[in-house]
């Protein structure tokens, strides 16, 4: 595994956000890419900024997808 690459942006009860780092855990784990997820409300900046719009991944610390992985914009980007 490579340093992490992607991050997902989540939150604690959040079942939107547990599909999102599941997929993104089988994806990065199938591409050998590492990841980590980060509770937005553990930050204030990140909570401000992202609020409600959560899970958001992030590639190379840049807003990829928001709401939902979207698998083949993922691999084409870590490819």
């Amino acid at each position: 595994m490579t340093d992490a690459r992607v991050t997902v942006l989540t939150r604690v009860n959040c079942s939107a956000c547990e599909r999102a780092e599941a997929d993104v855990a089988r994806i990065c784990d199938d591409l050998g890419v590492g990841w980590s997820a980060v509770d937005v409300d553990g930050d204030p900046e990140l909570r401000a900024e992202f609020g409600d719009r959560i899970p958001v991944v992030m590639v190379d610390g840049a807003e990829h997808t928001t709401w939902k992985v979207d698998e083949a914009a993922l691999r084409a980007a870590l490819g």
